[in-house]
């Protein structure tokens, strides 16, 4: 989902432990907040330029540094997926996988950068990848991996660190458990800024991942019956993945969940809006499981339940045994964003239809090509997607 720039000035209220962007069970993020107004971060400019980085370099300089072709993202914060073209985005599919096969080429590509990691709620995958995107490409990490180790826990906003940890690095990487809190962080910050995850909402960079993990398996990212299954209210990287693949067009989705955790409406709304998708929902997995090319399995998040009981109930509703992949097609792909709980028992991972821990990798290569990208570091022989196009 993309914002206004009417609607993201009365976005910029600052993201406290006291309060949030408000929203509703089957709504989008609304722009009613009920936290403190920050005066300081609604003065912060809209957009995406950076001003001096940590190395005293302008975003001109940057420019003038980065490759010189429509799809350059240098400078560019990440928030939602919106935030950047189709063609950007088969852009960094097409980066990823030159890091892949020069993974020497490339390893001093950010040699004297620094990536910021700032998660304030607990990740082991996504922030490790940050930064093992970061190392291979030569520069360094600082960060932390909780609220409690910030200067949040002395009453500080997500603005002012913000603005204190630019001066520091060159783009940041943050994960936050309040909707909202990466838009906020953006307009503050004076370096790019990656959303690694905003409570529900939406986690762009695994859906990098998932692109790319698609692209590996069918050369495509679209023309494809897509099943999501498990938790698609609160599962912030199903929203992510069902509103970019529409910017693509040509997907159905077979969305799979109980009543009680059904796709909000403004998603469904993306489907019904592009033309050449659509949707069914279904509450059988087992029943739905043969027309897939693609299965999205999801945990239940305890974390996103104010009831335990709740979450008990729902949270074995799905469980992904051999048994069901028979009923699969030989080439389906099983994707799951992680961690699982018991969603997919472990005897799936030897079946060559898993592709989890291949979107690990996947994962990684995508972050190295963004961060890459936002910074403007040129990764060496290199040529960019648009110049091969044209060329040919």
């Amino acid at each position: 989902m993309s914002w206004t720039m009417s609607e993201k000035r009365r976005m910029i209220g600052e993201v406290t432990a006291g309060g949030h962007l408000a929203r509703k069970k089957g709504v989008p993020l609304s722009v009613e907040y009920v936290s403190q107004v920050d005066s300081t971060a609604e003065d912060a400019p809209i957009g995406n330029g950076i001003a001096e980085n940590s190395v005293g370099e302008t975003a001109a300089a940057a420019s003038a540094k980065a490759p010189d072709y429509p799809s350059s993202l240098v400078g560019t914060s990440v928030v939602t997926l919106d935030d950047i073209s189709t063609q950007q985005i088969r852009e960094l599919l097409h980066r990823a996988q030159y890091i892949d096969a020069h993974r020497t080429t490339v390893a001093h590509t950010c040699d004297g950068r620094v990536l910021a990691t700032l998660f304030y709620e607990p990740s082991t995958r996504t922030r490790l990848s940050f930064e093992t995107a970061m190392l291979r490409l030569g520069g360094q990490v600082i960060g932390f991996a909780g609220a409690q180790l910030s200067s949040v826990s002395k009453g500080e906003s997500i603005a002012d660190t913000l603005k204190t940890v630019s001066n520091y690095v060159d783009v940041v990487a943050i994960r936050h458990p309040k909707e909202g809190a990466a838009l906020v962080a953006s307009h503050a910050a004076s370096v790019p800024v990656i959303n690694a995850g905003d409570g529900g909402h939406m986690h762009p960079t695994q859906t990098l991942a998932d692109l790319a993990t698609l692209q590996s398996r069918f050369g495509r990212i679209n023309d494809l019956t897509v099943g999501l299954c498990g938790d698609l209210t609160f599962g912030r990287t199903v929203h992510s993945l069902i509103e970019t693949l529409c910017r693509f067009g040509h997907v159905r989705f077979v969305l799979i969940s109980p009543d009680e955790l059904k796709t909000p409406q403004y998603v469904l709304d993306r489907i019904n809006a592009t033309e050449t998708c659509s949707y069914v929902e279904a509450s059988d997995l087992a029943e739905n499981i043969g027309d897939l090319d693609v299965l999205y399995m999801t945990r239940v998040q305890k974390e996103r339940f104010f009831n335990e009981d709740d979450y008990l109930r729902l949270r074995d509703t799905y469980i992904l045994d051999a048994d069901k992949m028979r009923l699969a097609k030989q080439d389906m792909a099983v994707l799951h964003p992680l961690p699982r709980v018991n969603e997919i028992a472990v005897e799936v991972d030897d079946d060559p239809r898993a592709a989890y821990f291949e979107q690990v990798k996947n994962g990684m290569l995508m972050r190295m090509a963004l961060e890459s990208a936002v910074i403007g570091d040129v990764l060496p022989g290199y040529e960019p997607l648009q110049r091969k196009e044209v060329r040919a």
